[in-house]
């Protein structure tokens, strides 16, 4: 039986697999982070989505990773949340 990090080992040989999978761990990590800013400052998601003016289903949405947000929804998602929205880019490989 394959166990799981033999597979991800192999499967991460292929340059197209690893392009792809950096881009999902990005995505889950941006998740994670929009739920740690809600929950460290102790509110809901309905509690956050009336500081943004929208929905409480918006707001699962946005943290399940089932939208792709704006640069202005996450500035404000931060404002809702007492934090700071950075963005940056990095060189690959160099």
């Amino acid at each position: 039986m394959t166990r799981l990090r033999d597979l991800k080992k192999r499967l991460m040989e292929d340059p197209e697999f690893r392009e792809e999978y950096a881009l999902a761990d990005q995505e889950y990590s941006l998740v994670a982070q929009l739920i740690r800013a809600r929950t460290e400052a102790k509110l809901t998601q309905t509690e956050v989505a009336q500081r943004l003016g929208t929905t409480q289903s918006a707001i699962a949405r946005l943290e399940g990773g089932r939208v792709s947000p704006s640069i202005a929804t996450l500035r404000r998602y931060a404002e809702a949340t007492g934090t700071r929205l950075t963005v940056g880019l990095q060189r690959i490989g160099g």
